[in-house]
């Protein structure tokens, strides 16, 4: 679990865009994941509860990359009912 500590949501945030996921409105994410005491359980919050502050994650180019989603989720350790419940509201907006 120590490695767990050095692992910031800013990696894992730049991990996803690197797999292809737009974020909309990701200043306001930064920031309440900053303030956030558990990253990961305020991320799985705003994804699925972001919209009215206009958080959204997004597959805008019809290219995310399924396994460096998965890979994100898997090296910063998020239960894997937040990531198919991630993939498939990356799906739902499409």
């Amino acid at each position: 679990m120590g490695s767990l500590s050095n692992e910031s949501f800013d990696q894992f945030l730049d991990s996803l865009k690197q797999a292809g996921v737009a974020i909309s409105n990701e200043l306001e994410l930064r920031e309440r994941l900053a303030e956030a005491q558990r990253w990961r359980f305020a991320f799985a919050t705003l994804a699925s509860n972001g919209r009215p502050l206009g958080i959204r994650f997004q597959d805008h180019s019809a290219g995310v990359n399924e396994a460096e989603i998965h890979s994100a989720f898997t090296r910063f350790q998020f239960p894997e009912s937040m990531e198919v419940a991630f993939a498939a509201s990356l799906r739902a907006e499409h």
